[in-house]
Parts: C-alpha cells; sequence; structure tokens
C-alpha cells in the first residue's frame, strides 16, 4: 500500500444517491483475487453498454473532460449494499484516491482505509458545491491533506473531515493492519524475551 499524505487532483461528481458495491463492482467480477484490471470493471454496467465493451458515451466517467480525475463526489450512503473488498479495488484501479460523500456504509468505509482509498465526510452544502464545480468546470483541482484531516476548496475554503488515529497513521505510512502488526514484531519479541512464560505444561 502506498503512503497517502496529500491529494491533489480533479473531480469527478456522480450525484447518485444510495450507490451499493454492486454497482461499484458488479458480483460477476467477483471471483478474481487479484486487483490487477479490476479499475476496467468499476461502475461496468453504467460504463458499457449492453455488449459490455462498447463504451457508454453518455456516463461521466467516458467523458474525456473529466479523464484522469481522482477524486470521485458520490451522493450520499455511498457503498451500500453487500460487503465486498473488490469495491475499493475496483475504484482505485480506476485512479481514484478519495471518494467524498456526505455519508459512507461503514464496511465499505473500513474496507476502503485498509487498502489506502480515503473516504470523505463533508456536509450537504459542500457536497452540493463540489457537484456544481465538477459539472461547470471539469478538471477542478481540490487538495487534501490527511494528516491534517483537511480538504481545500478552489475558493480556499477547508473542510475538516473524521479520521479515526489507526486509519491516519495506516495511511500516512502506507501500512495496512498486517503490516501495523509485523512492524511491533522486534517489539514483541523484546516482550517475550523479558517475560517469563505465564503458562505451563506438565507431562
Amino acid at each position: 500500500m502506498e503512503k497517502l499524505r496529500r491529494i491533489e487532483g480533479s473531480i469527478v461528481g456522480i450525484p447518485v444517491n444510495d450507490i451499493d458495491t454492486d454497482q461499484i463492482i458488479p458480483a460477476r467480477f467477483l471471483k478474481v483475487t487479484d486487483k490487477a484490471g479490476l479499475g476496467k470493471a468499476a461502475f461496468c454496467d453504467w460504463r458499457y453498454l449492453e455488449d459490455g465493451e462498447t463504451p457508454n458515451p453518455d456516463f461521466i466517467l467516458n467523458q474525456p473532460a473529466y479523464a484522469g480525475a481522482s477524486v470521485l463526489v458520490a451522493g450520499n450512503n455511498f457503498g451500500c449494499g453487500s460487503s465486498r473488498e473488490h469495491a475499493p479495488w475496483a475504484l482505485l484501479g480506476a485512479g481514484f484516491k478519495a471518494v467524498i460523500s456526505t455519508e459512507f456504509a461503514d464496511i465499505f468505509r473500513n474496507n476502503a482505509l485498509k487498502n489506502g482509498l480515503l473516504p470523505i465526510v463533508v456536509d450537504r452544502d459542500t457536497q452540493q458545491q463540489l457537484f456544481s464545480l465538477a459539472d461547470e468546470d471539469p478538471g477542478t483541482t481540490v487538495h487534501v491533506d490527511v494528516e491534517a484531516q483537511a480538504l481545500t476548496l478552489p475558493d480556499g475554503r477547508r473542510v475538516d473531515f473524521p479520521l479515526d488515529g489507526f486509519s491516519k497513521y495506516c495511511l500516512l505510512h502506507g501500512v495496512d493492519q498486517l503490516g501495523y502488526l509485523l512492524a511491533l514484531e522486534d517489539e514483541a519479541q523484546a516482550y517475550e524475551a523479558s517475560n517469563p512464560q505465564r503458562v505451563t505444561t506438565t507431562g
């Protein structure tokens, strides 16, 4: 997992509420255990026509003006539905580093943080302002400071967002939960060496 300290990227808006994980990545793609190539499957049923290969020209992610956007602004209750780690994998594979919404489903939020995708919770007014900016001026850029937990809009307004301490540490250091534990291996071994065995067995 790459370190995530700051994001400076253009935004794209999908103003749809209750986007569930099956819309983010349909269930037929869940057979794979490799993240490679899942970016193409992100929003697949919206992104392609019925043949599954021809890009839908009406879908915003297929419009050249939004190519390279790395911050997705979404409707309320993003990531609801079934639990699937493939959802953040697909979004990351599609080039997104952060998703902004007024609310995230808890399981999606946890899966996103574990994989280095930053879910940013903002108020409704900020969400609507971002939708308007993205619609009126494709290429609009926002700045995100993970350590400060702050989103800065083009007009300079700063919006603070919540982020628990453990997730912030993992994002800033580029480690997942397993990586965090492995980094403590020397300390764990030192503790074991300095403490007598508490449980003994008798034969």
